[in-house]
């Protein structure tokens, strides 16, 4: 369940720093949207493993 979120939010974020570029603000605001978007992503696949 909380896989299927975190794809969402990356998937937010993702579309948030498009329209950041798009809007020509700094590339550090676009860099961290895509770094939220890489963990969330990574939080997403994490929580898909099995317990060990």
């Amino acid at each position: 369940m909380w896989s299927i979120v975190l794809m969402g939010l990356a998937g937010l974020l993702v579309g948030g720093g498009l329209s950041f570029r798009q809007q020509n603000s700094p590339r550090w605001v676009q860099a961290v949207f895509y770094v939220l978007a890489a963990m969330a992503l990574l939080a997403a696949y994490l929580l898909t493993l099995p317990a060990a």
